[in-house]
């Protein structure tokens, strides 16, 4: 490992986009993964915390601690018809992707007093990403309010702003699965930005942005001839399985035999930020890093939580109507082709072992 290590700490719901996240976050050898957390979210909790075992264990990092999240959103109790996403991750969140027995249990401390912990033992330095439901977090915020300026940043994937939904009409899954939690999370980090006691807002990468980071078969044929360790090869090959279910469900879905895999550059972003960060810091220059990959807009932002028809939906006031301050960096526009590029190399190559 790099000797600064950038302290990372994951919030998931695997999910398939969310295994290619944690397929790519293991080949960073300059990432010292502090914790995962793992709740419902794409399938429940438990279905969930098991997947995420499976990817750890065949990844050959099943020493990461991992830490199980909230079963039930904020605002509501068990219900015998949760809203999971089944038909687009699978039955088990893993498309056909054969997944390992788990060989470490999980961690006894909760998601949420990970999330505190690791800020803790990370003053100012910790960046955060939240690629499923807000659930944890906001349970995180109860225990410590200081959270946000205690981690360095945020990153945050979720959210459709002036966009059609991936969920209801106007909504994307993330949010609406717990919208209480994501508009706690948005304004509470928003807030400590807005009155100064953090310098960077949270990044919001919604699902305009991140759908155009598209995989297509043929370029995950070229990442399935990788000439990596069979270790690694096995790891792709339970990716592309997975992807593969994910291309038939996007086919159904209207948008061709292609798959959107939102989550691994919201990961990737994250960690290349804070990249620039550490240099910069290293070389004494202010910190001006941008998003990598990525055109954004600094607005104000809040959740819908009471319309009959748009409940979970994100709101951007585009144009100042609220008089309220920014408190959010929304990305607008990915350049998929360079990231995807990036993945690519990535993933072909593997970790280094």
């Amino acid at each position: 490992m790099s000797a600064n290590p950038i302290p990372l700490f994951l919030d998931c719901d695997p999910g398939i986009d969310d295994a290619i996240a944690l397929g790519y976050l293991v080949t960073q050898s300059d990432v010292e993964i502090v914790g995962v957390a793992a709740s419902g979210g794409n399938v429940d909790t438990a279905q969930v915390v098991r997947n995420t075992q499976g990817w750890l264990a065949l990844t050959g990092r099943a020493e990461v601690p991992l830490h199980v999240g909230a079963e039930h959103p904020l605002a509501h109790e068990a219900r015998d018809d949760p809203a999971y996403a089944e038909e687009t991750h699978g039955d088990r969140g893993c498309g056909y992707a054969a997944l390992p027995d788990p060989v470490a249990e999980p961690h006894a401390v909760s998601a949420a007093q990970a999330w505190v912990d690791a800020a803790r033992a990370h003053p100012g330095e910790l960046i955060g990403v939240l690629v499923g439901p807000a659930t944890n977090l906001a349970l995180a915020l109860a225990i410590e309010p200081e959270l946000p300026q205690l981690m360095q940043r945020l990153f945050v994937m979720g959210g459709a702003f002036n966009y059609r939904g991936n969920t209801l009409p106007t909504t994307e899954w993330n949010v609406t699965y717990d919208p209480e939690a994501a508009s706690q999370v948005f304004s509470v980090f928003g807030e400590a930005y807005i009155a100064g006691r953090t310098p960077h807002p949270p990044v919001i990468a919604p699902i305009e942005a991140t759908e155009a980071v598209e995989m297509a078969p043929e370029r995950l044929a070229r990442i399935l001839a990788s000439d990596a360790d069979a270790d690694w090869r096995a790891v792709l090959h339970e990716l592309g399985a997975a992807l593969r279910f994910y291309f038939e469900f996007h086919e159904e879905d209207g948008h061709g035999y292609v798959a959107h895999i939102h989550d691994p550059y919201v990961l990737a972003a994250a960690l290349a930020w804070a990249r620039l960060q550490r240099d910069a810091g290293a070389s004494g220059a202010p910190s001006t890093a941008a998003v990598p990959w990525a055109e954004t807009a600094i607005a104000p932002v809040d959740v819908e939580l009471t319309g009959t028809l748009t409940r979970g939906e994100t709101v951007a006031d585009w144009l100042g109507r609220w008089n309220r301050p920014a408190n959010a960096e929304i990305i607008r526009r990915i350049d998929a082709s360079r990231f995807l590029d990036h993945l690519t190399d990535t993933l072909t190559k593997g970790p280094h072992r």
